[in-house]
């Protein structure tokens, strides 16, 4: 559901950054270049606010939240804050009548994303997790393939998301209250490129090893299926790989570069190993762009979900890693009690 397949905009809609950070930053920085509007940022912080309006050449610079989801002139919002903000700002954006584009993990847990996508179909508005990766040319020609059939039975997918971070214990990464460890920041993309791929597991097997600090350093999940298919993720934020992913099926194979999510090329293969094709489709930017493109084309439809990536398999991605977390024993404040 793109207007735009190539990531550009017409300039009609008008976007609001919340939050400064580095993932904003890259965020606004495709916008900019493939003809989106910037309208807005917000922050808590007036002088955050200013300087990366001024690095962006943003109009209107707010110095808290609540004045920036009320500016008439932002008619869509890009959640960019730390992950255990992004339920409160999304919901703070839809009761002000904005969409949202809200960063992944989506949510700290599938409680969160349910709230957000309830209260955006309540209001007629799109709620559009900012799985870049999803939206980038070389995943929608891998999603043809696997639908013609040419790969035969998918039997197994693996995907990797290896980084060496910040060891600091303070560094959010590595700190519980907020959200910290490799699942939800690196995890989130193998997780969801599996979905993608497989769909919804019947049952899960993780494993993880902890930080001092209580959270994932790194993690590996088996995801099984009726027919026998498997999925094999992992992540870690104190390890660097070449995070490469592969989908292999009964008539052969596809072999996706590093790094992965990312524009990258991919290969796919026979049984005998040769080459039936090579997609190598240069990208413009970084690759964001494409999300905004996918949001605005909903808006402009008039529809609150696409197929790329409805809210049902966002609620279910963040489920998976729910049961990821309650297997590996990472509790976050987000989950609360159950016996509550």
């Amino acid at each position: 559901m793109t207007n735009h397949p190539n990531g550009t905009s017409d300039g009609h809609i008008r976007w609001g950054i919340l939050g400064t950070g580095f993932i904003a930053g890259l965020q606004t920085q495709d916008l900019a270049e493939n003809g989106f509007t910037v309208q807005a940022v917000g922050s808590r912080n007036a002088a955050s606010s200013r300087a990366f309006s001024e690095k962006f050449d943003i109009p209107t610079a707010h110095a808290s939240y609540e004045a920036f989801v009320a500016d008439p002139d932002v008619d869509v919002v890009y959640i960019a804050s730390p992950h255990t903000y992004h339920h409160a700002h999304a919901l703070l954006a839809l009761n002000a009548g904005k969409h949202v584009l809200v960063e992944k993990p989506f949510t700290i847990n599938a409680r969160e994303a349910q709230e957000i996508f309830a209260l955006a179909e309540a209001k007629g508005l799109v709620a559009l997790e900012a799985m870049w990766s999803r939206f980038l040319p070389h995943m929608a020609r891998l999603r043809e393939i696997v639908a013609e059939g040419s790969l035969g039975q998918i039997r197994k997918v693996t995907a990797s998301h290896n980084q060496n971070l910040p060891k600091d214990p303070a560094h959010r990464l590595n700190d519980p209250a907020l959200g910290g460890g490799a699942l939800l920041d690196l995890g989130v993309y193998p997780v969801s490129f599996v979905f993608d791929v497989l769909g919804t597991p019947d049952t899960i097997r993780a494993s993880a090893s902890m930080t001092a600090t209580g959270v994932d350093r790194q993690t590996a999940a088996i995801f099984e299926y009726p027919d026998g298919q498997q999925a094999i993720v992992d992540c870690a934020l104190d390890t660097a790989s070449n995070n490469r992913a592969a989908i292999i099926g009964t008539e052969g194979w596809i072999d996706i570069e590093p790094t992965w999510y990312n524009p990258t090329p991919f290969t796919r293969f026979d049984n005998a190993g040769k080459v039936l094709e090579s997609f190598d489709q240069p990208v413009t930017s970084r690759g964001m762009q494409y999300q905004a493109a996918e949001m605005e084309g909903l808006i402009r439809a008039g529809r609150t979900a696409g197929t790329v990536l409805p809210p049902g398999e966002s609620v279910a991605v963040m489920a998976a890693m729910d049961e990821i977390r309650r297997q590996i024993g990472l509790k976050y404040d987000a989950d609360g009690n159950p016996n509550d």
